[in-house]
């Protein structure tokens, strides 16, 4: 995952970010990097060497299903749809998100 600036993102970010891409509807890859792109206003971009390694994993671990379907540049391409498990992992993941970012968050406020 490449961002802008110096921002670095804690690992596994990446999963929690791709499932939340897939929750609204199947995606294919380049979908989700791009969604992720738009959404963040260009403050983070995924290079395909992390991308598709990673919905790989998360197919494997039954996050995500994958079927072939066409693109809407009428290409061939695997698109992603979020599992009941992947739903669940995602939930445990904000969570854990959120008090990560708080507890940093107080680090920061403290004089």
């Amino acid at each position: 995952m490449k961002t802008t600036g110096h921002a670095e993102l804690l690992h596994g970010t990446l999963d929690m970010l791709v499932l939340k891409a897939v929750t609204r509807q199947p995606m294919h890859g380049f979908g989700i990097a791009r969604w992720i792109e738009t959404v963040t206003g260009r403050q983070l971009s995924i290079e395909e060497g992390a991308l598709y390694p990673a919905l790989h994993r998360m197919e494997q671990r039954g996050w995500l299903n994958a079927e072939w379907g066409t693109s809407a540049h009428n290409r061939r391409a695997r698109f992603y749809s979020i599992t009941a498990a992947g739903r669940q992992h995602l939930q445990a993941e904000i969570r854990n998100w959120k008090e990560s970012s708080t507890a940093v968050n107080r680090i920061l406020r403290h004089a």
